[in-house]
Formats: structure tokens, sequence, C-alpha cells
């Protein structure tokens, strides 16, 4: 597997595996993670997750903003009476590289005007699109990858995580740019240190 040093990972929805999808590629590129915005779950953070799953010398840098309620940002922002703004973040300055992961889908909304699409632009990295396997994913894979493509934000990856139906695995693939790679990740039963270390040297066998 090769991959670009700096990546975005976004989701085709909530639920999907973008925090898993994450430590598999902060662990395998050795590169420092970033979760720029949580939304609730502050005693058990995407950030403090993926610090339990890779190795303890890679760097998780804090986040942006940590926010109380489980919800879209530009909900649990107003509910604190935070503004979130575009210009509020800047990507950390470090040696290695940066794999930054996203909140849900491309258009969860920051504030009444911007959606998470709109931090990837200003990011100018490439994106991983994190699918999983539901009813409607074939729709909401198909729309995202449209609505980067109109953004003009590269794909880096489409990331199947876990076990798919192969005809909708297949219909999905049909409709992927030829340029962009395939990843076909295993489903992780349990996830921990050692299966996330696993995953990577599946990747790289």
């Amino acid at each position: 597997m090769s991959t670009d040093r700096n990546l975005f990972i976004t989701g085709i929805g909530t639920g999907v595996g973008k925090t898993v999808v994450s430590a598999i590629l902060t662990q395998y590129l050795q590169a420092t993670y970033w979760k720029p915005i949580q939304a609730g779950d502050l005693h058990q953070s995407d950030s403090m997750f993926v610090r339990t799953l890779i190795d303890r010398h890679l760097i998780v840098h804090p986040e942006r903003y940590c926010l109380q309620l489980p919800a879209s940002p530009h909900q649990a922002a107003a509910s604190e009476n935070i503004s979130i703004n575009l210009s509020d973040f800047e990507l950390p300055q470090i040696q290695n590289s940066l794999v930054v992961e996203g909140a849900g889908g491309l258009f969860v909304p920051l504030n009444n005007h911007s959606f998470l699409i709109d931090l990837i632009e200003q990011f100018r990295l490439p994106a991983v699109l994190v699918v999983r396997d539901y009813l409607g994913c074939i729709n909401h894979t198909i729309l995202s990858v449209q609505a980067l493509q109109y953004r003009n934000i590269p794909i880096a990856y489409v990331v199947f995580n876990g076990t798919f139906n192969q005809a909708t695995k297949e219909i999905i693939k049909k409709h992927i740019p030829a340029e962009v790679k395939l990843l076909e990740l295993p489903e992780i039963d349990q996830i921990n240190k050692e299966s996330i270390d696993n995953t990577v040297s599946y990747l790289t066998g």
C-alpha cells in the first residue's frame, strides 16, 4: 500500500469507522493524529481512543474545539455560546505526516454557513472516504464522491471498511473515478492495539 503523507479522513456518514481507519493510517504512516472538533464523549474522546491504538511515540495533537453536547458541531457550539469559524483552524506544524479526522460526513455543519467539506477544502488535503455497508450506503458514497469532485478535492482513497455485500461493493466500485485507489479492510471484531497492528501488517503484506 502506498498513500499520500497527509490525509483528511472523512466518511459517508456517522458511525462508519473513521476513527479506526484514522488509527490504522496513523500507525501505518507513523503520523501525527489530529481531530479538530470533538462534540460529546469528552471523557472518552476519539483522540483518547486513537492514543490507545497507536505507538506511544506518535503524537496526538489536541483538538481545537472540545464541545460537551453530542451533536453536530454547530449545535454543540451554540449550546455553549461558541461560534465556530473556518478561520479558527490551522494545520499543526509538524515534522512527520498528518492524519486529520473529521466529524460525521461532508455536510456536517460547523456554523450556519460552513460545512466540514469547506474545512477540507481550506486545508488542501486529499480526502480518504470511509464507507461501511448499510442500507443507503451506495447513495451516500456516490453523492460524497461527487461532492468532493465538485470542490476539486483530491480523493486519495475510498476505504471499504469491514464486510460488504458483493453486489453493493461492485456497484460502488463502478462509480469511483479510475484514479482513486480502493482500500479494503477486514472486519475487526475487537478493536485494540494488537488488531490495529495486525491490520497494518495486512496492508503492508
